[in-house]
């Protein structure tokens, strides 16, 4: 069954320098885009301190 292995599927817009970007890094890294893209975003959640 769909979303059993424990990630979920979603689509995002990104600009085109950053789909660049991320498709240099991944042939720099020998990574997937989709493994980068996991990366960067479990860092950003662990690494961002939201104030108001």
């Amino acid at each position: 069954m769909r979303g059993e292995d424990g990630y979920k599927i979603f689509s995002v817009r990104i600009r085109n320098e950053t789909a660049t970007a991320l498709e240099e890094l991944s042939i720099r890294s020998n990574r997937s885009r989709n493994e980068l893209i996991g990366m960067i975003l479990e860092y950003a959640v662990n690494h961002t301190d939201i104030t108001e």
